[in-house]
């Protein structure tokens, strides 16, 4: 079974490719994903790889933690579930006041 890491502090400038050759030394690269912004397109500085087995995970874990590439020191670490969002679609709590006008009138 598959195991997907989270691969933290990583260069701007890295591609999904780049990132997918950092880790294919320590075993079958099934994915490799460089989180961008979508309004952007630029990277966020993060991403997901999926390794082939949990061997090959901890190996690449173990080897890449804390290796510094592109001058960043890497944060890798097994990838933990997404967390499920609110209600409120990702917005702030309610608005305060009624309708969104300012207080009393003004003359």
């Amino acid at each position: 079974m598959s195991k997907k890491l989270y691969v933290g502090n990583l260069s701007y400038s890295v591609s999904n490719s780049e990132l997918e050759q950092l880790f294919s030394p320590h075993g079958t690269v099934e994915s490799a994903h460089v989180i961008t912004d979508r309004d952007t397109g630029r990277s966020k500085g993060f991403g997901f790889v999926e390794m082939g087995t949990d061997q090959q995970a901890q190996a690449a874990i173990a080897a890449l933690h804390g290796k510094e590439v592109s001058g960043r020191s890497l944060t890798v670490n097994e990838a933990r579930p997404r967390e499920e969002r609110g209600d409120n679609g990702g917005f702030g709590g309610s608005r305060r006041g009624g309708g969104g006008f300012g207080g009393g009138r003004r003359f």
